[in-house]
């Protein structure tokens, strides 16, 4: 689930010294009027878990219906050729850190290998910099021990769930959300863990309004991440939304995830009314965005063996192909962007934090991690700017612990605006067949030489960078030590969104 892309960009991190920055940009981006630069908006960043391209009804899907997010859509720039890494942790590591995944440390989704170096100037504190307030909502999949925690890595407030899913106990989560999957969650509010009630996206969204309204209303800068675990495995889902899918013929697994994916879009609904409603939308940058490929892609249909739609594209989670890591992102700022507007061009998750900091005026510290993205600002502004191609390396990870060498062509990939090369043997041309149908490396044996070399020396200079690689397990998972402490000392309170203040039994 770990992806490696990068490429050569240019030093956008204020004063990164000389650094194998690898996200290979052949040349780059043309200087833009720079309209957008220090235009502050508000930001609020929504991203769901292991949702792919055809997991949206905007996306081609026939069968799952996400009206609020299409009507998102058609009012959108989206930025068509969006890459991500092909799991969860490693996403969440390189939009927080500006860098590849491996090169903070981040080379697994478990085993103390998610923990992102300590070490990184985090997207939220160079927003903090900037004067906003940083809110966490849903899954954070950093680390779980404390010096790791979203509360002391730049968010102001902070309700998650432990490791990378709800009720995955002996991976980090709460003991008690093993016998309560996705409903009256247990999770940590800042510093004290609490008691939820309701259905953990609807809890998260409703957190997330509550705490986005308090920020509307006082007039201050925000930053809102609503990182949702849905439609993330298990797969489960409110009744009345399986209900539709079963009734179809569907089977379980299906009509929960569809009817979680279902949710969302409710949910993502009711986010914009609200924003409409506090006149928000003006100042408010809205994002919608997945962390990697799509889970589930097969399931029954009336007892017959069915795949799910993919947008054609070739692998899901966890796969080197485009289905791994090619996920949709849709930008929306009232009056300020081009509504229903494309834009073609290679990006990748690592250009998110300089777009962020250019947008907001951030203060990027002297000595901090090289960011290896590149500003989308000029083509927010104009797709016609000059924008070079790029090299995007892609890599799995989740390679057995030590056996890191072994895994270097294994589950790989290099990505360039025309080309995607697999597992040093395998060449698409996505341009003219993005389903990857069609191996052409005995064709093109320059383009595989050109990307071969800007690989070794990738992966030769993140080596160092992999500072968890032989780190031991936990005896105890960190949450479940805070929480049986918190249990005996005060008991676990229940918690509400409607005042933000925790209230014991």
């Amino acid at each position: 689930m770990l992806k490696i892309k990068i490429g050569i960009m240019k030093n956008v991190a204020t004063n990164c010294c000389l650094c194998f920055l690898f996200f290979i940009q052949m040349g780059h981006a043309q200087e833009s009027t720079n309209t957008l630069k220090n235009s502050k908006p508000n930001i609020i960043f929504v991203m769901t878990d292991d949702q792919g391209m055809g997991d949206l009804s905007c996306m081609g899907n026939e069968v799952v219906k996400t009206p609020n997010i299409d009507a998102f859509y058609e009012k959108s720039t989206r930025f068509t050729e969006y890459h991500v890494s092909p799991t969860c942790a490693p996403t969440r590591a390189a939009i927080l850190s500006g860098r590849h995944e491996f090169r903070v440390g981040v080379t697994h989704t478990i085993l103390e290998r998610e923990r992102m170096a300590l070490d990184v100037y985090t997207l939220p504190q160079a927003l903090q910099s900037a004067g906003y307030k940083t809110g966490l909502f849903g899954k954070w999949h950093l680390g779980d021990a404390e010096d790791y925690l979203p509360q002391n890595r730049g968010f102001n407030e902070v309700l998650m769930h432990g490791g990378g899913g709800i009720g995955q106990v002996s991976l980090g989560d709460f003991p008690p959300n093993k016998d309560n999957v996705y409903f009256d969650n247990v999770l940590l509010h800042n510093k004290t863990i609490v008691k939820t009630k309701g259905f953990c996206t609807d809890v998260f969204f409703d957190a997330a309004l509550a705490w986005t309204k308090e920020q509307i209303i006082t007039e201050t800068p925000f930053f809102t991440y609503l990182s949702l675990n849905a439609p993330h495995a298990p797969l489960v889902a409110p009744e009345n939304y399986k209900k539709r899918f079963l009734e179809l013929g569907y089977d379980e697994g299906t009509a929960s995830r569809y009817g979680m994916i279902e949710n969302i879009d409710d949910n993502f609904g009711r986010l914009m009314s609200k924003l409409k409603e506090w006149d928000a939308l003006d100042n408010t940058l809205v994002i919608f965005t997945t962390d990697n490929g799509a889970t589930h892609l097969r399931g029954t249909l009336n007892g017959e063996k069915v795949k799910h739609f993919n947008a054609n594209l070739k692998g899901g989670k966890n796969s080197p192909n485009e289905g791994g890591d090619h996920v949709p992102l849709f930008l929306y700022w009232k009056g300020v962007l081009t509504e229903g507007k494309d834009i073609n061009q290679l990006t990748a998750h690592l250009d998110l934090y300089p777009t962020f900091a250019e947008l907001t005026g951030a203060k990027l510290q002297e000595t901090m991690q090289p960011l290896e993205g590149l500003s989308l600002i000029p083509l927010l502004e104009n797709t016609a700017v000059n924008w070079e191609d790029r090299l995007l390396f892609v890599h799995c990870g989740r390679w057995k612990t030590g056996m890191v060498t072994e895994a270097k062509y294994t589950k790989m990939a290099v990505r360039s605006q025309q080309w995607r090369f697999v597992n040093n043997e395998e060449l698409y041309d996505i341009s003219n067949d993005p389903g990857e149908r069609e191996n052409v490396a005995s064709e093109h044996p320059d383009v595989i030489a050109k990307f071969q070399q800007p690989y070794n020396q990738w992966w030769s200079a993140s080596i160092p960078l992999m500072i968890n690689e032989n780190r031991k397990r936990v005896k105890q998972q960190p949450l479940h030590t805070k929480y049986y402490e918190q249990l005996e000392a005060q008991g676990i309170p229940n918690w509400s969104p409607n005042n933000g203040i925790a209230e014991k039994n």
